[in-house]
């Protein structure tokens, strides 16, 4: 192989192993417990990550729906910093069944081959994996019996979906994820505060619909902007290159989650 090729590959090959770098180490690093789930349900088997946080009391379970890359080393992460903050964070892989050979995420070969998966998906399908990891959450011995759900990008809008099937949750936040454009918001039982790049004009030319539809069906919508993010900044904000303004918008997001979560937890 030639020697400019060989630099290329190599360069193509660290790019993603750097940018996931932070995730890796605090997956491996973590002291708290990470253990994998199946969940049965409508003959179908779906995988989850579970990480339990390290406290003496039950703690509230907050589903953890991930992006369009699928249930990366990221979410991962962010799923093991919830349960750091004293929650049960479960990540549930939509994927399951649908990777190479009935695999999940970790046996797509790129995120790219995940991303078109994710596409072909059937939604009802994907609103009977939320639901069942919803349910499995109310049953783990360690958990309150309450629910809230995040998700990010693709997992933003799932967030929205589940929402709107009625499901019993104590707060939906998502993150840079829009809602139907037609939907009963009168079935949402819990509060939704949204999270949104600033510079993300395609989520965020929805929100105004979306926000008159909440307030005509008396629902709780606060959506914040964050100025100069843009989308998926949650995990760009984390990234060792992060702009100022994504930087700064994690660090605001992660704030502002934490205190809804922790005012969920108590009511």
């Amino acid at each position: 192989m030639k020697p400019l090729l060989v630099a290329l590959v190599a360069l193509a090959t660290a790019l993603p192993l750097c940018a996931q770098s932070a995730a890796q180490d605090r997956l491996e690093n973590s002291p708290r417990h990470h253990e994998w789930v199946a969940i049965e349900h409508g003959g179908r088997t779906l995988h989850a990550v579970v990480v339990y946080p390290e406290v003496k009391h039950r703690a509230l379970a907050v589903l953890v729906l991930h992006e369009n890359r699928g249930l990366t080393d990221w979410v991962r992460a962010t799923a093991d910093r919830l349960a750091e903050e004293g929650y049960i964070a479960i990540a549930p892989d939509l994927l399951s069944g649908s990777g190479p050979a009935g695999g999940r995420t970790k046996d797509f070969p790129t995120t790219d081959a995940a991303r078109e998966a994710i596409g072909q998906l059937d939604p009802a399908g994907v609103l009977a994996d939320l639901r069942a990891t919803a349910a499995h959450a109310r049953t783990m011995p360690a958990a309150t019996g309450e629910v809230a759900v995040v998700g990010f990008c693709w997992g933003g809008s799932q967030t929205w979906r589940l929402a709107l099937t009625g499901e019993e949750l104590v707060v939906a936040c998502p993150f840079y994820g829009s809602a139907p454009a037609e939907a009963d918001f009168s079935r949402i039982t819990a509060p939704v505060h949204g999270f949104y790049g600033g510079n993300d004009a395609r989520v965020n030319s929805t929100l105004e619909k979306t926000a008159a539809a909440m307030t005509a069906a008396n629902k709780t919508f606060k959506p914040v902007l964050y100025e100069g993010a843009g989308h998926a900044y949650l995990r760009a904000g984390e990234e060792t290159d992060a702009t100022p303004a994504n930087r700064a918008a994690m660090e605001q997001s992660w704030t502002r989650l934490l205190s809804l979560l922790a005012s969920s937890a108590q009511e």
